[in-house]
């Protein structure tokens, strides 16, 4: 009877090990994951899934109406920055990670949740922020590498790319007596925290848009009488140049780290300017919502006022609400981090981190002090 068990547990440890090298080595040579963290600019509808309120969703119609068909939770009359990546790259759109059922991350997945800061504190209680947006991100790594084995998954982390817009919500909530250079300093340390734990699970290759002009949303012209309102805008472009400057400090402590910065305030500034230039009939109202300029945030009539106005063709429209672009405005977007020039983009495009097949051994991790 010994002998027999003894046997049994051989030929189960036996066939685990087969199990794990034939799972390991089934996803195709060249595929390459995308997983995506932030905020509503990047956020498929993981906030649907948690307890918040209609501010901080965008389950209803309008949303969601000129691609989709019906509302998904995006921010948008369609798809977003993150899905046209995922279509360029040749993946599937990339799934919620808060959507119940069964789930399958080696394609990647989405933890973004919109009205998120790189701050604990910013719309707390309302939202995923980023820090807890990491916490989900290593429970997903310890299931692929369950799946995988330890060295499919190091493999397919190394290899994936990694998604991030985070920074705008925590100046729209700064309530803080500190200076701008200090909060900024303080938002851009938490996110370095969530870069160095994704380059300790294998993380290497990194796509981040910099801010918009914060100041220049319907929401804020509206509150302003119709001017931008400059103090936002001047520290979304100081959180931008200090953004640069973090991702440069990191590609030189971390070894492999590689990384798309798109200049996306320049993208929204060259539309606002001359939008017929870039096919939008309108880049100072938005399609959906009431007041000045659209700028009341009553798009869909879930946000406490229920009175809204809608336009009959969002791809007119630069913004979609008083707040987020439309989906023809994302696509330019993601277009020109997927492939654009070093003008736009640098030092790499999306479309090359994506080509960058490199497999970085990640059995030891040296970060290093700054």
């Amino acid at each position: 009877m010994a002998n027999l068990s003894a046997s049994y547990i051989s030929f189960l440890l036996c066939f685990t090990t087969c199990i794990n090298l034939i799972s390991s080595h089934y996803l195709p040579e060249n595929h390459v994951a995308l997983f995506i963290f932030g905020d509503s600019l990047f956020d498929p509808g993981n906030n649907n899934y948690i307890n918040t309120t209609a501010d901080f969703r965008a389950n209803f119609y309008p949303y969601g109406e000129t691609f989709f068909k019906c509302p998904t939770g995006r921010f948008s009359d369609g798809r977003l920055i993150p899905d046209f990546i995922a279509q360029f790259a040749g993946l599937p759109i990339i799934p919620t990670y808060l959507q119940p059922g069964k789930r399958k991350f080696t394609d990647g997945v989405n933890f973004a949740s919109g009205g998120a800061g790189a701050l604990v504190e910013s719309h707390q209680g309302f939202v995923v922020d980023l820090e807890t947006q990491i916490k989900y991100f290593n429970k997903v790594e310890k299931s692929l590498r369950q799946e995988l084995g330890d060295a499919g998954a190091k493999k397919l982390m190394s290899k994936a790319v990694y998604l991030i817009s985070i920074g705008g919500n925590d100046y729209f909530t700064k309530n803080s007596s500190v200076s701008d250079e200090e909060f900024v300093s303080m938002v851009l340390g938490n996110l370095t925290v969530a870069l160095k734990e994704i380059y300790k699970k294998g993380g290497r290759k990194f796509g981040f848009p910099n801010l918009l002009p914060l100041g220049c949303l319907p929401y804020m012209k509206a509150q302003s009488g119709g001017s931008c309102i400059d103090e936002l805008t001047a520290i979304a472009k100081l959180h931008s140049a200090e953004l640069l400057k973090t991702l440069v400090k990191l590609q030189n402590q971390l070894e492999g780290f590689k990384y798309a910065y798109y200049n996306l305030y320049q993208s929204f500034t060259e539309r606002l300017n001359n939008p017929s230039k870039y096919g939008f009939k309108d880049a100072t109202t938005a399609c959906c919502g009431s007041g000045p300029y659209g700028g009341v945030y009553s798009c869909g009539g879930k946000r406490g006022i229920e009175v809204y106005e809608l336009c009959d063709k969002p791809g007119d429209y630069f913004f979609f609400d008083s707040y987020h672009p439309s989906e023809k405005a994302y696509r330019q977007f993601a277009e020109l981090m997927w492939a654009g020039n070093t003008d736009i983009v640098w030092p790499y495009n999306l479309k090359m981190l994506f080509q960058d097949n490199a497999f970085y051994c990640t059995n030891q991790f040296s970060i290093s002090t700054p």
